[in-house]
């Protein structure tokens, strides 16, 4: 069993990991760590892209229908249209962020832990999903109940942005995790001990 201080001192009880260890393994490794990066980049960047298509139709079209609808469907089309200014607004800025992140190079620990941050924030984002889809259905019902068109034209656009968002995080989430497990296999190949010299990581052979 090869090992190598995270210090950078040769431990006393095993040679430097590059001594003894194929450097096959270690280009595996690292290979696996650099091509979820790239695919993770990928992956956000068509979400984005998605979600600003998603949001452009729903703007021209929320601002058409809005002065052409009657009953509730103002308010809906409405709705949508604000909505949906957001979610622009969300997906612009995750776009230009992703342009920062191209050149960027990730060791394997921190693309674990950009993989674990993205997880839990889709995670996150699903329960305010949920929290919109009742939101709309409770608006929904208030308007029925009081004959109020504009509880119900929200309510309704809200199903529907809720819905839209849950299934789109979800997709998301399910794409991601995959990725998250195939780094953390990678992960539990590595083991870590100590020594005279501190910390070390170990890769059995």
């Amino acid at each position: 069993m090869a090992s190598i201080n995270l210090n950078g001192q040769e431990s006393e009880s095993a040679p430097l990991i590059t001594d003894t260890l194929p450097k096959q393994a270690i280009d595996s490794i690292i290979m696996v760590s650099d091509s979820i990066a790239a695919d993770r980049y990928n992956k956000n960047k068509s979400n984005m892209t998605l979600l600003a298509a998603w949001a452009g139709v729903n703007i021209i079209q929320g601002s058409i229908s809005a002065t052409n609808a009657t009953g509730s469907g103002p308010y809906f089309f409405r709705m949508n249209a604000y909505w949906n200014m957001v979610n622009l607004g969300i997906a612009s800025v995750g776009l230009f962020q992703l342009r920062k992140e191209w050149s960027k190079k990730y060791s394997f620990t921190q693309n674990q832990l950009a993989q674990q941050k993205l997880e839990k924030i889709l995670l996150l984002n699903t329960g305010l999903d949920i929290a919109y889809i009742t939101t709309g259905f409770l608006l929904k019902e208030r308007g029925n109940s009081q004959n109020n068109l504009q509880n119900i034209g929200y309510g309704n656009s809200l199903l529907l942005q809720g819905a839209f968002l849950l299934v789109f995080d979800l997709v998301q989430y399910g794409n991601h995790r995959r990725n998250g497990k195939i780094l953390e296999k990678q992960l539990s190949k590595l083991q870590i001990h100590t020594s005279g010299n501190g910390i070390g990581l170990r890769l059995p052979l």
